[in-house]
């Protein structure tokens, strides 16, 4: 991996801490609480790619720079951040959408130098980018992002799509990164800022007779 892309793979790690961080200090868990919803957000979806993709051991056991990385991040959350329940919900939302922006292209990557075809990097990276927040929701007791209309897993395919797409193209990788993780940002950031979604499939209750 190049320093470029570990660099964003640590800034997407320690965005994705916060975030769990975060959600942990708005239900007012205890220390340890905020721990293990930092870290399950920010390793949750590398550890199933890589277990998927046979890569093992996982990349958090090889390179404890990623543990060591979430404490520390939990850590300063819980001394800066005073009052979680006061932070404003479009804060929350959008230090998740930076990390789904980085961690998409980091997992599409990744399945690439594994070999793996374009379309199985798309995959990857969507389950990169929205495992974590998935384990982040249902240990919050909330129906996960990704089930809902707005727009989630599909920025991470359009991101995945168009990392895949630009290195087909010949874009080198550190261009193709940034455009898609630009790509993916803007598109989850017009669903939190513009109210933009997907339809919602609805099954009307069948009438009494």
């Amino acid at each position: 991996m190049n320093d470029f892309i570990y660099a964003m793979d640590l800034f997407g790690t320690a965005v994705f801490a916060i975030s769990g961080a975060l959600a942990a200090g708005r239900l007012r868990m205890d220390p340890f609480g905020v721990l293990v919803l930092a870290l399950v957000t920010a390793v949750g979806g590398g550890t199933v790619r890589d277990t998927i993709l046979g890569t093992t051991p996982v990349f958090w056991i090889t390179d404890t720079n990623y543990i060591w990385l979430v404490m520390l991040t939990a850590a300063l959350v819980m001394a800066l951040v005073r009052c979680p329940r006061r932070l404003s919900g479009r804060w929350f939302q959008v230090a998740d959408a930076l990390g789904l922006a980085v961690f998409t292209v980091i997992g599409a990557q990744k399945a690439l130098i594994s070999g793996a075809e374009p379309m199985i990097a798309v995959m990857m990276g969507t389950m990169t980018g929205v495992v974590g927040g998935v384990i982040r929701d249902v240990l919050c007791r909330e129906v996960p992002l990704v089930l809902r209309t707005e727009i989630y897993a599909t920025a991470c395919i359009v991101g995945g799509i168009l990392y895949t797409l630009t290195l087909h193209l010949g874009m080198g990788t550190e261009l193709a990164a940034s455009l898609a993780m630009l790509g993916t940002l803007a598109l989850r950031l017009a669903g939190i800022f513009l109210g933009l979604s997907l339809p919602a499939f609805a099954l009307d209750n069948p009438k009494s007779p």
